[in-house]
């Protein structure tokens, strides 16, 4: 799906093989590594990530559910790891869409500050924060379509995902965008 000159794709990988400008870290508010994703990206990138997130904390402190902050990649492929916080799922009655929905934007937001051209992004939320993947899929590419909407200059957004399981709720949820019946749509719920 391509808005405005940004091609949206997905894919199943490993996103720490991914010779994209950014990829995103599903990390937890102490960004010090962890499970997952985030455990992931830490162990391929080296101890420079480590490095720079130590820096940020003592900085700025924790950083909040739904924030972004962008390091080195370390020995990655990529140019910059961009760090979000995704919410906890305690059942879709605490703001977790709009604290997800808020985890993508910000990436988007520091990926186009730091000259970024294509980003990807795991699916945040949905391993040991528990957001349901469908409902996390539809939240995703919503946000990331609304940001897309306003012509960033990003030339490829990639949902690099774990299982092609995974990868077919991200599929689903971009096909309902499919159209500009969908986008419009979408556009008037802001």
């Amino acid at each position: 799906m391509k808005i405005n000159d940004t091609l949206i794709t997905t894919t199943t990988a490993d996103i720490t093989t991914q010779h994209l400008d950014g990829i995103v870290n599903a990390a937890n508010s102490s960004l010090m590594g962890g499970g997952g994703v985030d455990g992931a990206i830490h162990r391929a990138g080296g101890p420079s990530i480590l490095g720079e997130c130590k820096e940020i904390v003592e900085r700025t402190g924790r950083l909040p559910t739904g924030k972004a902050v962008s390091t080195t990649a370390g020995d990655l492929p990529a140019k910059r790891v961009i760090h979000t916080v995704g919410p906890v799922w305690y059942g879709g009655e605490r703001g977790e869409a709009e604290l997800l929905a808020s985890a993508y934007t910000e990436s988007l937001k520091v990926a186009v500050a730091d000259g970024l051209k294509s980003v990807g992004f795991p699916s945040i939320s949905t391993g040991a924060y528990r957001y349901p993947v469908a409902k996390a899929a539809e939240v995703a590419v919503k946000a990331v379509a609304r940001f897309l909407a306003a012509d960033t200059g990003l030339e490829e957004v990639r949902f690099v995902l774990f299982s092609e399981e995974i990868k077919g709720y991200y599929d689903a949820a971009l096909a309902n965008l499919e159209g500009l019946e969908g986008l419009e749509g979408l556009l008037e719920e802001e």
